[in-house]
């Protein structure tokens, strides 16, 4: 069961039944534990969003780094070619300490990079003028339009990047149904194969939702796994020349606040495009930190997408971002569950 959500910026006694509210997947418990200030920082999982997403709906900063950066063995899997393993905490300069004692290559991970690793905090606090940061703007005002709250909160965000002295610029990419039905393809195939035993021998034992998703990934023929694969290196490439010249780009991390949790749809995965998915199908970093908040007093976050490998410039503008803003000074009310 998902952890409940205990942050918002009004008082205590006016947060009854937050705690009824979803704090999404998978690494939920992580998100609401550092937003209630239980624990200084935590390692989540993200195959489709599930450090990012959490962090969003939590108000805290969580960073899914390169794929390959952060060793994943000893990690149950989901989806071997989108598993990312990355920090969560309360700001993103603590995400960038906790960076620094996580990457680094390891032999048992077969997709583990062999590269040097820099120095995450060295850009901290260096400023962002001359930053290049380029809007998907159709992701979230079209493709899967934002709630107003979260729309408020990428448009203050892009007034304060500009303000710090960035430079906007507007990017184009292939629709987010496009990569969202890629990526959803992919990661339920490859989970499926990843429990095949166990899904032929131990099926009772897993949630209904889950059940649901391994069978309908046993399903999935194999021509159509390798038409997504072929697909995914073409989004990948038309990313990569799309920040060619760009340091950073952003879009919206969760779609709207919130939703309580009996209103979550089994199906979410396929509801509508998931704002974060894309990052997972090309392998590129990706920070969520609060933007403010929105309905109910719930956060709403933005989320700023890296270069391969370029997570010390994706720190620096999100460090830049939140000391600019007063997001971090509001604790959450905690309320009795």
């Amino acid at each position: 069961m998902a952890a409940r959500l205990l942050i918002s910026r009004r008082h205590p006694r006016a947060t009854r039944g937050i705690t009824e509210h979803f704090t999404a997947g998978s690494s939920s418990g992580t998100g609401a534990a550092v937003a209630a200030g239980l624990i200084l920082g935590g390692i989540g999982t993200d195959t489709g969003g599930s450090i990012r997403g959490p962090a969003a709906l939590c108000g805290i900063a969580g960073i899914k780094p390169t794929y390959g950066l952060v060793s994943r063995a000893g990690v149950a899997p989901a989806a071997y070619s989108l598993d990312h393993i990355g920090p969560m905490a309360w700001t993103a300069e603590d995400c960038a300490m906790m960076l620094q004692a996580l990457a680094g290559h390891d032999p048992r991970d077969p997709a583990s990079a062999s590269r040097p690793i820099p120095d995450y905090t060295a850009l901290l606090g260096s400023g962002i003028k001359g930053l290049k940061i380029g809007v998907i703007h159709h992701f979230h005002e079209t493709d899967h339009k934002v709630s107003e709250g979260t729309q408020r909160g990428i448009d203050a965000a892009l007034v304060t990047f500009r303000d710090l002295g960035a430079e906007l610029r507007e990017v184009q990419l292939s629709p987010l149904q496009d990569w969202a039905a890629c990526g959803s393809l992919i990661s339920i195939t490859e989970r499926a194969a990843a429990y095949e035993e166990w899904s032929r021998t131990r099926l009772g034992d897993f949630s209904e939702r889950l059940r649901s998703r391994l069978m309908l990934g046993a399903l999935v023929s194999g021509v159509d796994y390798v038409q997504a694969v072929r697909r995914r290196r073409e989004l990948r490439a038309e990313l990569q020349a799309a920040m060619a010249g760009l340091d950073v780009v952003l879009t919206a991390t969760q779609p709207a606040e919130a939703a309580k949790i009996d209103a979550v749809p089994k199906w979410d995965l396929f509801d509508k495009p998931g704002l974060m998915m894309p990052f997972n199908l090309a392998g590129y970093p990706a920070i969520s930190v609060c933007a403010g908040f929105g309905a109910g007093g719930l956060p709403v976050a933005i989320q700023l997408v890296g270069k391969p490998f370029q997570e010390p410039t994706l720190f620096r503008a999100a460090d830049a971002f939140e000391k600019a803003t007063p997001f971090r000074d509001q604790r959450p009310g905690l309320v009795r569950a």
